[in-house]
């Protein structure tokens, strides 16, 4: 009897909290593209998390480095992946590499993609001459023949991303070095401070 009452109110919760209608496939492009809660304060929420990870400074700078540099790569599927070896070369947080790919988003991209393409193309001038008009996409598709696009735009993509990665990386281990050790600097002087007064408050208490 009980177990059956048991089992009958969780799946009355369930049924509660259970969305009325599901969410379609164009909402979630919707929520994707822009987020319910604005990207300005999904920033601010990442922000909160890298500073609040119980790491060194180092560690989750280092992290944080590794997502920006990361959402850089052309591949946009392992952006996760690399991110992840990158924080583990630079002796960073893993999570706080997950966190720093954020840096990769759909108002970012544009930009990311357009300037690495540029860049690369200028590196790359003399093999790049006369293959950018050597790409169908239909039979690219339809023999899934991607070499044709790794020529003309993945690997000038792919080499034009590496100094903006590494100018950017190093930027974003800068400033969140000096986030991160302001703001754990401040923490201690607060949990000092707290304790000092613990005690004289006890200790007035016992006198």
């Amino acid at each position: 009897m009980w177990h059956g009452a048991e089992t009958k109110g969780v799946i009355n919760a369930g049924m509660l909290f259970r969305r009325r209608k599901p969410i379609g496939l164009s909402e979630r492009a919707r929520i994707f593209f822009w987020p319910r809660r604005s990207f300005s304060r999904s920033f601010q929420y990442f922000g909160k998390r890298i500073l609040r990870l119980s790491a060194t400074p180092h560690a989750i700078a280092a992290g944080v480095a590794a997502g920006v540099m990361a959402s850089w790569s052309p591949f946009l599927g392992f952006h996760f992946v690399i991110a992840a070896a990158l924080a583990y070369v630079f002796a960073g947080n893993i999570l706080a590499s997950a966190l720093g790919t954020a840096f990769g988003n759909p108002l970012s991209f544009p930009f990311i993609w357009t300037a690495s393409y540029k860049m690369g193309q200028y590196i790359l001038v003399d093999d790049f001459q006369g293959k950018v008009h050597g790409i169908h996409l239909g039979r690219m598709f339809r023999e899934l023949d991607f070499h044709q696009l790794w020529e003309p735009v993945i690997k000038p993509m792919l080499v034009g991303c590496l100094p903006f990665a590494i100018a950017f990386g190093v930027g974003f281990y800068i400033l969140t070095y000096v986030s991160v050790a302001t703001f754990q600097s401040r923490r201690r002087r607060k949990l000092s401070a707290r304790r000092v007064n613990r005690g004289d408050l006890s200790g007035g208490q016992t006198v």
